[in-house]
């Protein structure tokens, strides 16, 4: 796949970059460039490479999954405007 000026020149609208015209070639050849390399990644076999977490062995770290600092349901009310029946109250704003 080949990026030609053009086309350089609609990524950069896209992703809202002000391009001058004459650094659009040089941008058209760092994409074609940067695809050059993501096709040589696609050539590499990784049919027996296992995933990883890091490029370091290393386990990740584990907490118990539960609740802390719950149970403080007038605590945090205490602070609200309008509180009703356990709940915030806000203003309809939908008719």
């Amino acid at each position: 796949m080949s990026i030609d000026i053009d086309t350089a020149a609609r990524v950069a609208k896209l992703a809202r970059i002000k391009v001058e015209p004459e650094a659009l070639p040089a941008l058209a050849a760092e994409f074609n460039a940067i695809l050059g390399f993501i096709e040589q990644l696609g050539e590499l076999d990784v049919d027996n490479v296992e995933p990883m977490t890091s490029v370091t062995p290393m386990a990740l770290p584990r907490r118990a999954d539960v609740v802390t600092d719950g149970n403080q349901q007038a605590k945090v009310l205490a602070n609200a405007p309008d509180a009703r029946e356990g709940f915030f109250a806000v203003p309809k704003v939908v008719e």
